[in-house]
């Protein structure tokens, strides 16, 4: 399988603090990966180095055999690598329909003033159109963002990322602060942006979800890579097990809540 995206022995310090301690992984085309761990494991850390707002202090980031390490993050979004964020911060002035159409126009220059300009009134939003209607809330192209329910917003912040026509789609707890209806609905969608052939990876708590969606799994602890493989096989890995339910090998409680496996 052609491999999209590698993370090669990255290292991440912070002062003292090592927030990533050497991980690798690979992402192949057309995958939906699933990367978990307890909170405070350095999985937003790994997505931040992966997009560029985090340099390494060792290793490598590659996409499509291109060595990106050192690249800023708008010269990764015009390589295909996309990033939508837990918060959802819409530009609160424009429309639904306006947001993903400017997310559209910002692909073709470096410059946000510029894609202000320089947006097309046909085919940018006519494809704003085609993923509003993709993501599920065509309903809401002429409402202002400030009147969507949350659900409806996570899901604006999925269409503004594939407006860049990402090769890499990375999604940081899109299922957070949905209700089990709402999370449901969302997790499907992913399925099925996933099937018709996006790649992603999936940073998510709802472990329910995760399972359902995701075939393969990297799992995170302490910013070190504890497991990596099929879903089934990483959830039954007794270090995962202890990861999440706060107890190292030996069943020594570290201190941390179980709770941190819930949605």
């Amino acid at each position: 399988m052609t491999t999209l995206l590698a993370v090669e022995d990255v290292l991440v310090r912070f002062g003292g603090i090592v927030a990533l301690g050497g991980v690798s992984f690979s992402l192949a085309k057309g995958e939906l990966l699933g990367l978990i761990g307890p909170n405070g494991a350095g999985k937003t850390t790994m997505l931040h180095t992966v997009i560029g707002v985090v340099k390494p202090t060792e290793g490598r980031i590659l996409v499509a055999d291109r060595d990106v390490t050192r690249l800023a993050p708008d010269a990764r979004a015009r390589l295909g690598v996309a990033l939508t964020h837990q918060i959802v911060r819409p530009f609160r002035g424009l429309s639904v329909l306006d947001n993903v159409t400017l997310a559209a126009g910002f692909a073709k220059t470096t410059h946000l003033a510029r894609a202000i300009v320089s947006v097309s009134r046909t085919a940018e939003r006519a494809r704003a159109r085609e993923l509003l209607a993709l993501v599920g809330i065509a309903d809401y192209a002429d409402a202002a963002p400030g009147v969507l329910p949350l659900g409806a917003l996570k899901r604006l912040e999925v269409a503004r990322a594939l407006a860049i026509s990402p090769a890499v789609l990375l999604l940081d707890e899109p299922l957070a602060g949905l209700n089990s209806v709402e999370a449901a609905r969302l997790a499907a969608t992913l399925a099925d942006l996933n099937a018709s052939g996006i790649t992603m990876i999936l940073i998510e708590h709802n472990l329910a979800k995760v399972a359902e969606i995701c075939p393969r799994l990297v799992v995170l602890d302490n910013g070190r890579k504890i497991a990596d493989g099929p879903t089934a096989a990483v959830l039954a890995d007794p270090q995962v097990i202890a990861a999440y339910m706060g107890q190292d090998t030996s069943g020594r409680e570290t201190g941390r809540e179980a709770a941190h496996a819930g949605g």
